[in-house]
């Protein structure tokens, strides 16, 4: 059902400056105003686009692993971070949020492990380790990721508890630029595709998934970056530095 493929992102901009990069606006009232953070980890709350059938489109926050209506614990969304773009609209939990419940995730960057050659450092298990990088557009833009939604109520908590509004990450095959790093990316949306993926009225589920392609080759760049970003309590902006000029 899932791939852990985009296990880690960069979200460091207000919801402010998202919604007057995507055309939206954030409300705030009861919304979180989260902090910077340049290592977002599952379970984290992040930042999301949606948009209502007036055409309006709002910043709001998510709980980032996606817990269906019919989750019986919240746990179940360390399993559904990512959702593969090519069986989406076949699985039980994905394919009803498909059709009305699509948002698009802002990210300043993802990161990525690549696979170690014979003079990497060896773990404790004696296998070269894996070299983190950081992946981003060359034009430093924020990345516009297609992504699914969902409400969710504890069943075990009655009728006044809270909704938890979550989300999962649609990836798909790697470019040319990402196949030497891993052979997953997340699908990353140019503008002239927002509003299609974003409408709540186009329900034409075989229109939307030609959507979820891989991105342009030229598009991403990356380096290595310090292997601190392994821990998930680490969250500065020195992580995002090349692995050369970091601490």
């Amino acid at each position: 059902m899932v791939d852990h493929m985009c296990g880690r992102f960069v979200s460091s901009h207000s919801p402010d400056k998202i919604a007057e990069f995507f055309g939206a606006s954030f409300e705030g009232g009861d919304a979180p105003q989260l902090p910077a953070n340049f290592n977002v980890a599952p379970t984290n709350d992040v930042y999301g686009v949606v948009q209502a059938h007036d055409g309006h489109r709002e910043v709001q926050a998510f709980h980032w692993g996606l817990v269906p209506s019919w989750a019986k614990d919240v746990k179940v969304g360390y399993k559904m971070i990512n959702a593969r773009s090519e069986t989406v609209a076949e699985k039980s939990a994905f394919k009803g949020l498909m059709k009305k419940h699509r948002m698009l995730i802002p990210m300043d960057g993802f990161y990525e492990w690549q696979a170690g050659g014979d003079d990497a450092p060896l773990t404790k298990a004696g296998k070269p380790q894996k070299t983190p990088m950081f992946i981003h557009r060359k034009d430093g833009e924020p990345l516009a990721v297609a992504g699914l939604w969902a409400t969710w109520r504890d069943p075990k908590a009655g009728a006044d508890a809270p909704w938890l509004h979550s989300c999962t990450v649609l990836t798909t095959a790697a470019n040319a630029t990402m196949e030497p790093v891993h052979d997953r990316m997340p699908v990353i949306l140019p503008e002239a595709k927002w509003a299609e993926w974003l409408d709540p009225a186009n329900q034409d589920v075989e229109a939307l998934r030609r959507l979820l392609v891989p991105a342009d080759d030229d598009l991403l760049e990356y380096h290595p970056v310090s292997r601190e970003v392994n821990n998930v309590r680490n969250k500065g902006e020195e992580l995002i530095s090349p692995a050369s000029d970091a601490a």
